[in-house]
């Protein structure tokens, strides 16, 4: 039998050699922009993306989605009876606000052994890895103890729009027996994290219209309706002060932790005091279990935005005509986020009101679960824990929000979220960075994955 660690290791030495070249290619990478909101340099990032493949051994191609195109890889030998799904994105965040960049967004830039730039982190610096992986792998043995299939889309910054349809389409070319991502900042500070679903997302905007023009508070107060207060009397209907949605249907289907998932949580390390500094309190009243519940396994319902009247300096004595507000909500496994923006419509629709109320779908997600007890992730689980010389902080699921509903409810497939980036890389905001040892800690678990899910122990 194949010692899959000892490959490992003898690996390591080649992955040292070629630091500088790895640390090369995602400059070239990121220094090309991707605003898949804005249209800007996407086409180009796909065309550049597809050459490293090509370069690193990898068959490679651009698909059509209808919108901005995946870049498709594959490198498969029949003799191989597993097959892994790499999946990232190419596209980016818009970099503004630019003043606040301390160096180009666009001109990756080293500094205090971090790398700054738009993508580094999110995502362009943790897919490149795994073509990297594969390049090493292939150098050193002319071959993969697994077929690699890669998924790279340009869509996720605008919620991953082409993406179900694309892989409803394209399912047997698409077929595999786990999807592995390497997205998001790690746990803590080097440590690293697998996570097995992710949250659901719900997002719509409600408004609410008064008089078609806003109007005295005085001359007619108590005459004119106020919009605003409609829409804060509307959303005190939906939830209580506690956080309990009172909207018919919201709960139905939410799954609870299984009994293995429940004892899992008591087993994870919690430190409020560190927990509480990153989301900016002082404190944070709760245990380890009921903080990795709340995150895992409960959606949320959140105000995200609200507009009505004159916000300005001093006073303006008026009755708006208009008011909006933006509802976040993230969903349980096995919620269903159009069953549940039905639900809204009809709660809206029965809420007495002088305004006229409308609501509209902004964006939807179904949330997405793989067992913790798969076989496949427990062999990532060790591949990860071997990579970075720790053991991994295992998550039932990610608080935020991804597209990994399409493999596991589209292609039927595990899926496992590794993130490589490092826990402050500042995703989104501006001076968004990669750790140098971080990045380097990623290609190595993705050449570990790739050993350990095709070689016995």
């Amino acid at each position: 039998m194949t010692d899959w660690k000892t490959v490992y290791q003898d690996i390591r030495p080649l992955l040292d050699k070629n630091k500088d070249n790895h640390l090369n290619t995602l400059f070239t990478l990121l220094r090309q922009p991707s605003i898949s909101t804005l249209n800007l340099g996407v086409k180009e990032s796909a065309d550049l993306l597809l050459n490293m493949m090509t370069e690193n051994g990898i068959k490679a191609q651009l698909m059509d989605t209808g919108g901005h195109p995946v870049v498709y890889g594959e490198l498969l030998d029949p003799e191989n009876t597993t097959t892994i799904l790499f999946y990232g994105h190419y596209d980016v965040q818009p970099p503004e606000p630019l003043e606040l960049w301390e160096s180009d967004p666009f001109e990756p830039t080293i500094r205090n052994g971090r790398i700054y730039g738009r993508g580094t982190g999110d995502n362009k610096g943790q897919l490149i890895a795994h073509i990297l992986a594969v390049g090493t792998l292939l150098k050193e043995h002319g071959s993969l103890p697994v077929n690699v299939k890669f998924l790279f889309e340009g869509e996720e910054e605008k919620g991953s729009v082409n993406l179900a349809s694309f892989a409803e389409k394209h399912k047997d070319l698409l077929k595999a027996d786990i999807a592995y991502t390497a997205d998001g900042p790690m746990e803590g500070d080097g440590q690293p994290s697998v996570t097995l679903g992710n949250r659901g997302l719900l997002y719509v905007e409600v408004k609410a219209q008064g008089a078609n023009r806003d109007n005295h508070s005085g001359n007619k107060g108590n005459i004119a309706p106020d919009p605003g207060m409609a829409l804060l009397n509307l959303v005190r209907s939906m939830v209580t002060e506690e956080g309990d949605v009172l909207i018919d249907g919201f709960y139905d289907g939410v799954l609870t932790p299984t009994p293995e998932e429940a004892e899992h949580l008591k087993s994870l390390a919690f430190y409020p005091e560190k927990t509480a500094k990153v989301i900016g309190l002082d404190s944070l009243d709760m245990t380890g279990e009921e903080y990795y519940t709340n995150l895992c396994f409960k959606p949320t319902f959140t105000i995200a935005g609200f507009e009505t009247g004159y916000t300005g300096e001093g006073t303006k004595t008026i009755i708006p005509g208009k008011a909006k507000v933006k509802l976040d909500m993230r969903l349980a496994p096995n919620q269903d986020p159009q069953a549940i923006y039905e639900a809204i419509e009809k709660h809206v629709a029965a809420f007495d009101s002088r305004c006229r109320l409308s609501v509209e779908n902004l964006s939807a997600v179904k949330p997405s679960k793989t067992p913790l007890s798969h076989p496949l992730v427990q062999k990532v689980i060790e591949s990860v824990e071997v990579a970075y010389d720790t053991p991994p902080v295992v998550l039932p699921a990610l608080g935020g929000t991804g597209p990994m509903y399409v493999f596991t409810d589209i292609l039927g497939i595990p899926s496992v979220t590794v993130p490589y980036a490092n826990v402050d890389e500042d995703n989104h905001a501006p001076n968004e960075n990669l750790g140098l040892k971080e990045f380097y800690w990623g290609i190595q678990a993705s050449c570990s994955t790739i050993l350990h899910l095709g070689l016995t122990d």
